[in-house]
């Protein structure tokens, strides 16, 4: 038990949020399930987040040691992402104005924007505690991948560039990210890696398996319904794979799917390539029928052209599902290829075709990884492993806090 004192600032990304939202997927569950963890560990736990919705408390209790405090930062109204920066100066002003009269030991920020109110926030304060930084996503990637595509706003890449100066740990969430911010000028001392995680208790290979079957095979994707995440190579696989239906999880709620872009254009892809009547579009999924329907699938698939990390493939290895993902980003060191599933290259519909139907055609390779996947899963990405490293590398950062302040203090004026 520490007692330490902790504030995640995640300006978009609420762990009270609905994931599957246009901006609510991976960094709302990180965020939430770190701040569980950590209390756990004895941590008091205070998860900052833009203010969205009128009639939501200031402040809402999230679980035993973890409170949700909204900050009140541009209009309360749901707005997106990419949208938010013109309000970062007052959450940057509430949060110094928060912690001039109560301090935490230790920051850490989630996402560029954060990392900007956070570090803007502590600017020229006396004994101002470290500030860690986790970007879930760099603007270089974004833009090598989106091109003219991207919306992020214009000063993205240079503000990731000076948090790299500023912050006093980056806590990356995959070999491939380090990568990354060492050719941004990060300093390699101060670069730390601590994966994503699973909820083993939820996800697991015993329990539920839902909807039912309709007869034949089936492929699950749970995902953003945004171009990034690959779901159109997915479609276009399937005419290679007769018999086989593919589900896909995530986006607005079902009764809405129709008003959504992204939707529309998989539907009319799928009606295109003649598969219509295989794929289903399911719309937002809550947390809890997420573990029933990863079960229900005999593959689950993930093959975005890049991706940070991926909590959705290691959810699927939990529950002894084998996954085929693109041989991307945190892919890379979650799934073992050819051991808990099958990697391929990113935009490539006929390699997704070929591993999903190598693990259709041979039921007990599925088996085998499914069980290996298990295995992995519960001895390198449980979540509480991921907020003992986290809390690991607070401790360091506040110890080294005061080693320099005792120094200070020692010295003798010249």
């Amino acid at each position: 038990m520490t007692g330490l004192c902790v504030h995640l600032v995640s300006e978009h990304a609420s762990p009270l949020a609905t994931v599957g939202g246009a901006d609510a997927g991976g960094q709302n569950v990180h965020v939430a399930a770190l701040a569980t963890g950590l209390a756990r560990l004895g941590c008091k736990v205070t998860v900052f987040t833009r203010a969205d919705d009128p009639d939501t408390p200031i402040r809402v209790p999230f679980g035993p040691g973890v409170v949700v405090e909204h900050v009140v930062a541009g209009p309360r109204a749901p707005i997106a992402k990419d949208e938010l920066w013109p309000h970062m100066r007052e959450m940057a002003h509430h949060l110094r104005v928060r912690w001039r009269v109560d301090p935490p030991d230790v920051v850490h920020a989630h996402f560029w924007m954060s990392g900007w109110a956070a570090s803007r926030a502590l600017a020229g304060v006396l004994d101002a505690p470290p500030l860690a930084q986790t970007f879930h996503a760099l603007g270089v990637v974004k833009r090598r991948h989106q091109g003219a595509a991207d919306t992020s706003p214009p000063a993205r890449n240079g503000i990731e560039r000076q948090l790299l100066r500023e912050v006093d740990l980056v806590v990356a969430t995959c070999s491939d990210e380090v990568a990354e911010l060492l050719a941004l000028g990060a300093a390699d001392s101060r670069v730390r890696v601590v994966p994503c995680g699973v909820d083993t208790s939820a996800f697991r290979p015993d329990g539920p398996h839902a909807p039912p079957r309709r007869g034949g095979h089936r492929v699950v994707a749970v995902s953003r319904l945004v171009a990034r995440k690959g779901i159109d190579d997915v479609i276009a696989a399937l005419p290679r794979l007769p018999g086989t239906e593919l589900l896909v999880a995530g986006g607005p709620p079902r009764t809405e799917l129709t008003q959504d872009p992204e939707a529309t254009r998989l539907r009319a892809l799928a009606d295109e390539l003649a598969v219509g009547d295989r794929v289903r579009l399911l719309g937002s999924v809550t947390r809890a029928d997420v573990p029933a329907l990863l079960r229900s699938a005999d593959v689950v698939a993930c093959v975005p052209w890049y991706e940070p990390f991926g909590i959705v493939p290691l959810e699927a290895m939990a529950c002894g599902v084998p996954v085929v993902g693109s041989a991307v980003g945190g892919l890379l060191d979650t799934v073992a290829d050819r051991r808990t599933g099958l990697l391929v290259p990113p935009h490539d519909p006929e390699a997704v075709a070929v591993a999903i139907r190598r693990l259709l055609d041979n039921p007990s390779l599925r088996v085998r990884m499914g069980q290996e996947a298990v295995a992995r899963v519960r001895q390198e990405f449980t979540w509480s492993l991921v907020a003992r490293s986290t809390l690991d590398a607070y401790l360091a950062l506040v110890a080294e806090d005061r080693r320099h302040t005792d120094a200070d203090s020692r010295a003798v004026p010249a």
